[in-house]
C-alpha cells in the first residue's frame, strides 16, 4: 500500500459511496429486464455510473499509475463515456454484468487501497 493524497482519498469515498448506491437501487432486481424496466433505479444508477468516471478523472496520475494492474481506469472511465454520449444505446445486459462482478472488484480493491 501507498500513501493516498485527500484528494485521492475523497475521489476514492465518493466512488464507493456511489458504487454503494448502485447496489442498492439493482440489488432488489432478479436480471437485467427487471432492473431496465424500473427506469428510476435504472437511471439513478446510470446517473452513479458517471459519478464514478467523474471521480476517476480527478484521481492523481501517480495514484492511477499505481493501481492500473489492479484497477481498470480506461474502462472505468470509457464507461462513463458511453453513459453520457450513448444513453439510449445502453445495453442493459452489460450493466447487469458490471454490477453483478465488475463494480464489485472496483470495490474490494478500492477498500484495500484506503484501509
Amino acid at each position: 500500500m501507498h500513501r493516498i493524497s485527500h484528494r485521492d482519498f475523497s475521489c476514492i469515498q465518493n466512488i464507493l459511496e456511489s458504487i454503494k448506491k448502485i447496489q442498492e437501487y439493482s440489488g432488489k432486481f432478479e436480471n437485467a429486464d427487471e432492473f431496465f424496466e424500473n427506469t428510476i433505479s435504472f437511471d439513478a444508477s446510470m446517473m452513479n455510473f458517471i459519478v464514478i468516471g467523474e471521480m476517476a478523472e480527478k484521481l492523481s496520475p501517480t495514484f492511477l499509475k499505481e493501481t492500473e494492474n489492479k484497477i481498470d481506469w480506461f474502462k472505468v472511465k470509457g464507461f462513463r463515456n458511453i453513459i453520457a454520449h450513448n444513453y439510449l444505446g445502453i445495453d442493459a445486459e452489460e450493466v447487469w454484468q458490471i454490477i453483478q462482478s465488475g463494480i464489485k472488484n472496483l470495490k474490494l480493491n478500492l477498500e484495500k487501497e484506503i484501509i
